[in-house]
């Protein structure tokens, strides 16, 4: 597999001196050592995405033609489906069954879904009053993208990004993280396979500054990142610094969860822990502050305790395991140093609560009770398998349940369990958070629209919304009388 950066066609080396280590999160051994880009490494890639955008080779593509490279992209995908599974666990570290049954195979998928959009795409003839006047839209490429991606589910997210661009015409700089970076490189080594021609699919490797330095490049159209909401704030104050760029920003979480007394507590208890768990809790819309109507509080606390407790802990490569390590050792020790917080602000520890002592970078599931609303571990994004629970009253008003879950600047994701629709519906509709699932895991599909309120994000990626994200909307008037 490369480990160079791909700029214009070509696998070349970086500019620069420096270089970063991927690192396997389950035992903590170097997996590849990938170059850090350069200043000149960056224009480089950016200017041969822009001079793709006029090349005949892409601009000129018919819609089926253009839809047809997606395809093929897609099908390379399931070629390489158990090679991109094991490398992706092996970079990230997620349970081999996670990145077969999601990762893998939600990245086909998505790749697939906007191939077929590719010759759905239309315009609108509008009603415009003036005589002897034809006023048309016409869906046009925003331009060149940097898309900016974390490390928590590398390889499907880049392709939330990555197969909308390519639909609607677009070109691409890819910067993925520095902390597993493998997937996407291979990812770029099946673009090229697919026949996207030279410039239209790029991508260079390194740390925070080589993803600034693409967010001010004043020849970038568009940003779409996904990760913290710190970093986000400095994207956009450097596309208002810049050309103003248009941003896509999917940002942090802390997803309220909203079990009712008369929820199944079962299924409450079941779906929670697979929310509160995927992936080791690195998820943004991972289930994280539990809201549990008092006379059902024991028991679920008691049920998700003996569920966790069940719940096969080590190296994702194993197929028997379910959590896996979490990314890197400095991710660790931030879930350490909020977890610290929660018995200081009052709450009890009931599992869980420290680092495993193995090789790797693995940490107990961990349940707090008693916690306060105010506590750092309701408020501050953790992403990590740390499960805070407080009760409610059934007495209380509806709007003062629905206040405390929105007491949080993120608003990215929620659920609620209860047999009772009215309850789900009047939840559902005052949480303010861009998805909210009702008696369901936080998993997103291709076919709805996935993104945040508040510190969470601007914009929406999948479904048809992510057209507007990669698309400038053309009008143009025709005057025909004399």
């Amino acid at each position: 597999m490369a480990s160079k950066l791909f700029i214009d066609g070509e696998w070349t080396g970086s500019s620069g001196t420096s270089a970063i280590d991927t690192i396997d999160p389950s035992t903590g051994q170097v997996i590849e050592t990938v170059p850090t880009a350069s200043r000149g490494d960056v224009d480089a890639a950016i200017a041969a995405a822009r001079a793709a955008l006029s090349n005949p080779a892409w601009a000129d593509l018919l819609p089926v033609q253009r839809a047809g490279l997606l395809f093929k992209l897609a099908s390379l995908v399931d070629e390489h489906h158990e090679e991109l599974a094991q490398l992706e666990t092996r970079d990230q570290g997620q349970p081999i069954g996670i990145s077969r049954m999601v990762s893998v195979t939600g990245a086909a998928e998505h790749i697939r879904y906007y191939a077929g959009w590719v010759t759905k795409m239309q315009g609108s003839t509008n009603p415009v009053s003036f005589p002897d006047t034809l006023n048309y839209t016409r869906r046009e490429p925003v331009g060149v993208n940097a898309l900016i991606t974390p490390w928590n589910f590398p390889l499907m997210i880049l392709t939330w990004k990555l197969a909308p661009a390519l639909a609607t015409g677009n070109t691409v700089v890819i910067k993925p993280s520095e902390v597993t970076p493998l997937t996407s490189l291979r990812l770029v080594e099946l673009c090229a396979e697919a026949g996207f021609p030279a410039g239209v699919v790029n991508i260079v490797t390194g740390d925070g500054s080589v993803g600034e330095m693409l967010t001010r490049h004043p020849d970038v159209d568009h940003v779409s990142y996904t990760g913290s909401t710190a970093v986000g704030k400095l994207i956009t104050m450097a596309s208002a610094e810049t050309n103003l760029k248009r941003l896509t920003l999917e940002l942090g979480g802390k997803a309220p969860s909203i079990i009712a007394r008369d929820a199944d507590i079962d299924a409450a208890v079941g779906g929670n822990i697979m929310g509160a768990t995927l992936n080791s809790g690195q998820v943004c819309a991972a289930y994280t502050r539990f809201y549990v109507e008092r006379s059902r509080e024991q028991e679920f606390v008691e049920k998700v305790v003996g569920g966790l407790a069940q719940v096969p802990i080590g190296p994702g490569a194993d197929e028997s395991n379910v959590l896996g390590p979490l990314v890197s050792a400095k991710h660790l020790s931030h879930v350490e140093r909020l977890v610290a917080t929660g018995a200081a602000d009052g709450a009890e520890l009931v599992a869980g609560g420290k680092r495993i002592d193995r090789d790797g970078y693995f940490f107990e599931p961990t349940v707090f009770t008693g916690v306060k609303d105010s506590a750092a571990i309701m408020h501050e994004e953790i992403f990590g398998p740390v499960l805070a629970v407080t009760a409610y009253d059934d007495t209380d008003e509806l709007h003062d349940l629905i206040n405390r879950a929105n007491d949080t600047p993120y608003g990215l994701a929620a659920t609620v369990w209860t047999r009772d629709i009215a309850t789900s519906q009047r939840l559902a509709n005052g949480i303010k958070a861009g998805a909210v699932f009702v008696n369901m895991p936080p998993i997103p599909d291709m076919a709805a629209p996935w993104g945040g309120y508040k510190a969470s994000g601007w914009g929406r990626e999948m479904g048809p919304w992510a057209l507007d994200a990669y698309t400038e909307l053309k009008s143009v008037w025709l005057h025909y009388g004399s």
